[in-house]
């Protein structure tokens, strides 16, 4: 599996249940490598989503306790074990924070956007330049918009 992921300077990704910040490229990257390949993601992170609908062209596989949430055009797991049993080694990891920590141990290639500002966050993303267990493999030249300053970082399990 993969994991996709846009994190600070201090690999923060995210607070009041939403991103920390919108970049329009980065959203373009985002649904080109996620295009065509099923997606693994956590309830509020789907509410995030424009009218809180799945992504479409991909498949949705929602994880959530609650047994009365069913959105339309989602697949919903109650756990992980039941996720795993149905999501295809090409999936894309997107979020949110527990979905991250519960499925990084599974995945072997990470695609970061490191965007090179600190943000008031409430969640993040592990270090993988600490990670003994992740080694870097790509990086972009740095990108920019608005003044913020990004590159694109590829990391492969080791």
């Amino acid at each position: 599996m993969n994991v996709i992921v846009a994190v600070d300077q201090n690999w923060a990704i995210g607070k009041g249940g939403d991103q920390l910040i919108y970049l329009s490229e980065d959203l373009k990257r985002f649904k080109a490598l996620t295009m065509g390949h099923p997606v693994i993601l956590g309830r509020k992170t789907l509410a995030t989503f424009p009218g809180g609908r799945p992504l479409k062209g991909r498949r949705n596989l929602i994880l959530s306790r609650d047994p009365s949430f069913s959105p339309e055009g989602g697949e919903v797991y109650p756990g992980v074990e039941e996720l795993l049993a149905q999501a295809p080694e090409d999936s894309f990891v997107i979020g949110g924070a527990s979905v991250y920590q519960a499925l990084l141990s599974r995945c072997d290639i990470a695609y970061v956007t490191k965007i090179q500002r600190e943000f008031p966050a409430d969640c993040w993303f592990p270090n993988l330049d600490e990670d003994p267990a992740w080694e870097q493999t790509e990086e972009s030249e740095p990108l920019e918009q608005d003044g913020v300053v990004y590159t694109y970082v590829t990391y492969r399990r080791r």
